[in-house]
């Protein structure tokens, strides 16, 4: 059976003979040819080699042409930030100072930013591997673009204009149709609604504002033929029903979701969970054997493989060495071999040693905001712009620092400090804000009791 078949029997929730194999190697598929992260998402030529070469090496029964959350944000005027080793990051909101939902005659067209090139890139691919391999297009959820027009005081306008966010998330929803129109017609097979900031609201918030406009993306996804996949990074635990209702064939979670607790839920719906190979812990800084390991664990703790696709929890990081990404093809698709592999195999000790401050004895508050990287991780970048913006309030009267998941020794930090999931926020040493970013009100009156 072709590979793309095998993920289209668990799209269709069917029993393949296969479990689904997804490696969401967005820039990470520059890194296969040299290219860096900038070159790979700005040049098609590159891109589309970087893309094959990720076909060859991790074999794939479906992969992404482009991770990106910011190719519409670009088209609508949001000003971003390029980096070497990671997606560019949003810098500007045009709704920052007014709060006017925009005309639908902004929506992005074909000939919009970079869509020419990952249109082109896409087509390509289907003519390359679309016979053999299924192809995920990739859009910026509804709510995450919300945010990126403007800006953190979206959290606030949950509170105080609810009409407001409400027209925005529709118009929002209104260019991911769009959108996906664009990408189903370039041959993508499955539409995936990349959401990061969802698990950043409590469930009651999403089914006030997030249901409707999330409903009528995936259904306008079904009416042009595709499957869907409502991707959520940080704890989306709180979520996964209410995401559930919403009728995607497939939802995505990250290391932060218990994919054994949620894909019982999932199941109730008849739904597709992919996921969840941890980014850092185990994909950037283990060995082959821990991966093989930790992808046979999984599939030996769900005795019931059916609706499951095992990818990693969100776009993998630039520099994941290649041997990591090949071990986790061997063990999903020779599973039985690689288990007998590693079956003695223990994983070494981390021996970083951290020292924590001294919380007690502070000269002033000290906010610490602990994240998978504030540059690529949406939830993270709008936990750092809470942080920030404190920060600008009160100045020298406090302290602020980044702790970033994807460096060995904060992830020992990480560890020392119990930290539950990212993004975390906490003040003199205490957790504040657990996958929940606050308004800037709710963030004042923290360090206002600290201060």
């Amino acid at each position: 059976m072709l590979p793309k078949e095998i993920l289209f029997q668990t799209l269709r929730h069917e029993t393949a003979g296969q479990t689904a194999w997804v490696p969401f190697a967005g820039i990470h598929a520059g890194k296969l040819l040299g290219y860096d992260a900038t070159e790979v998402l700005t040049d098609a030529d590159k891109l589309f080699a970087s893309l094959m070469e990720v076909n060859k090496l991790y074999k794939p029964h479906g992969q992404p042409v482009v991770f990106d959350l910011q190719l519409e944000a670009e088209c609508l005027g949001c000003e971003l930030v390029w980096a070497k080793n990671s997606p560019p990051s949003v810098a500007s909101h045009p709704l920052a100072e007014h709060m006017e939902v925009p005309a639908d005659s902004t929506i992005p067209s074909k000939e919009d930013g970079r869509l020419p090139l990952v249109l082109d890139v896409m087509r390509r691919m289907k003519a390359a591997v679309g016979d053999t391999t299924a192809l995920y297009g990739l859009i910026c959820g509804p709510f995450t673009l919300a945010s990126h027009l403007r800006g953190n005081d979206i959290f606030m306008d949950m509170f105080d204009d609810e009409d407001f966010v409400c027209s925005l998330l529709d118009y929002c929803a209104r260019v991911g149709m769009r959108m996906a129109e664009y990408m189903v017609e370039a041959g993508m097979d499955v539409i995936a609604v990349v959401d990061p900031l969802i698990s950043q609201i409590s469930s009651a918030h999403f089914e006030a504002f997030m249901t409707a406009p999330f409903t009528k993306l995936f259904d306008h996804i079904r009416v042009l033929g595709a499957f869907s996949s409502f991707f959520v990074c940080g704890d989306a635990t709180r979520n996964i029903e209410v995401m559930c209702r919403t009728g995607p064939d497939s939802i995505s979670v990250d290391e932060n979701v218990d994919l054994k607790g949620a894909k019982a839920v999932t199941d109730r719906y008849n739904i597709c969970i992919g996921g969840n190979i941890p980014l850092t812990t185990v994909m950037l800084h283990g060995t082959q054997q821990d991966n093989m390991k930790w992808v046979v664990e999984l599939l030996d703790s769900l005795p019931d493989k059916r609706n499951l696709i095992v990818a990693p929890g969100c776009d993998m990081p630039y520099d994941v060495p290649v041997e990591n990404g090949i071990g986790v093809a061997q063990a999903v698709l020779h599973t039985d071999e690689v288990r007998e592999m590693v079956k003695n195999y223990v994983a070494a000790e981390d021996d970083v040693q951290i020292e924590l401050p001294d919380y007690a004895h502070l000269a002033k508050p000290l906010v610490e905001v602990f994240t998978l990287d504030s540059a690529t991780c949406a939830a993270c970048t709008y936990m750092m712009g809470a942080a920030k913006a404190a920060k600008a309030d009160y100045g020298d009267r406090i302290d602020m620092v980044e702790y970033k998941f994807t460096e060995k020794e904060n992830i020992a930090r990480c560890k020392k400090m119990g930290v539950p999931n990212l993004p975390s926020l906490y003040i003199n040493g205490r957790l504040k804000f657990k996958s929940i970013i606050p308004s800037r009100d709710e963030l004042a009156a923290a360090i206002e009791e600290a201060l």
